[in-house]
């Protein structure tokens, strides 16, 4: 299967509102939409670049998701929307920011949807981060709720307004909490992969901490599953591969791809957290964006591990992609494209 093709499809005819349609994840959901048939409505704004649409039939409205007017001419005639839609995630980003597009545009949309008179489903996007560092791993989507920062913060408080605003209003609403995402692509990790390629990786602590992966590929599916599945309205899932992996493993498993026994650069936590606090208050009033601060080292420090049973058990839907066999396409894409060189022996 490619990244393109899916057996999860919305019905013909239907008319889809992506937000957030020129980020990584958006642009797998549009093309998967577009090649279904489906007439797919998109906000971005007027600096994302939208080249890589060029010739589809994608009706493009230019300006802020938070904006009233914008979403009143945007929703007309729509029966779904995937809301994923976030500001890029730099500690330089002003808290309004934030709030105005994980709670303003939420409130927005689903008060437009309500008078949509075919509206089928909202799937709003939110994230794990919600849990903050999972203290028993795993966890589920009842674990505590944790939010580490104003990104997070936002994320939860969109998510909870719109649960509560579903149930009272009847908009039926389902809610995806993706793990960590990846594929081709995704660059997030690029420097990771960098890291392991000459083998010196930055590590604090003993590199045993948990991620949770998702496939691009997968959680995209998913979005399309809960759009469409009647067992899907009114509930929260957290959409991962089967289990989280420590970040040691995953270098071992890229080192082992890239042929290179990478060694671990020990780091201790405490001064580290220290100085990512110092440059966060020293350079974020500035509009600059520190070289490290905390949200970046919580990657290496919090374990993000749960239990993902709820999308097989409730909506029968099992990821097609292994982390193992994920994060080696990546490794692939990453040196077919030039962003790793790997030099021979």
């Amino acid at each position: 299967m490619t990244i393109t093709e899916s057996q999860y499809k919305l019905p013909q005819g239907s008319r889809a509102l992506v937000t957030g349609a020129t980020g990584f994840t958006g642009s797998v959901l549009v093309k998967k939409l577009v090649n279904q048939g489906i007439e797919v409505v998109a906000i971005a704004r007027p600096s994302s670049n939208i080249e890589s649409f060029e010739g589809m039939p994608i009706k493009w409205f230019r300006g802020d998701v938070f904006d009233e007017e914008l979403i009143n001419k945007a929703i007309e005639g729509v029966n779904y929307i995937f809301h994923m839609v976030t500001p890029f995630r730099e500690a330089k980003s002003p808290d309004i920011g934030y709030y105005n597009v994980h709670v303003l545009s939420t409130q927005l949309l689903a008060k437009a949807a309500l008078k949509q008179p075919d509206f089928r489903r909202f799937v709003h996007v939110s994230t794990i981060g919600v849990h903050g560092h999972v203290d028993n791993p795993p966890g589920d989507e009842n674990c505590p709720l944790k939010p580490g920062d104003v990104y997070q913060s936002s994320k939860l408080q969109g998510e909870q307004w719109i649960k509560e605003f579903g149930a009272q209003q009847g908009l039926p609403v389902a809610i995806v909490r993706p793990a960590g995402i990846y594929g081709p692509g995704e660059k997030r990790l690029l420097k990771i992969y960098k890291w392991v390629a000459k083998k010196r990786v930055p590590v604090i602590g003993n590199g045993g901490n948990l991620l949770h992966f998702i496939h691009v590929d997968d959680l995209t599916d998913f979005f399309i599953v809960t759009a469409i599945h009647p067992k899907a309205v009114g509930e929260v899932f957290i959409c991962g591969s089967k289990q989280a992996m420590t970040f040691k493993d995953m270098v071992a498993l890229i080192g082992d791809y890239y042929g290179v026994s990478p060694q671990f650069l020990k780091v201790p936590a405490a001064p580290v957290f220290a100085i990512g606090d110092l440059f966060e208050l020293m350079f974020r009033p500035l509009g600059i964006e520190p070289p490290i601060y905390r949200r970046r080292l919580a990657f290496y420090t919090k374990d993000r591990s749960f239990n993902t049973s709820k999308m097989r058990n409730i909506l029968d839907f099992t990821p097609a992609h292994s982390d193992e066999d994920g994060l080696k396409e990546l490794a692939q894409w990453y040196v077919d494209n030039g962003w790793i060189s790997l030099k021979k022996s």
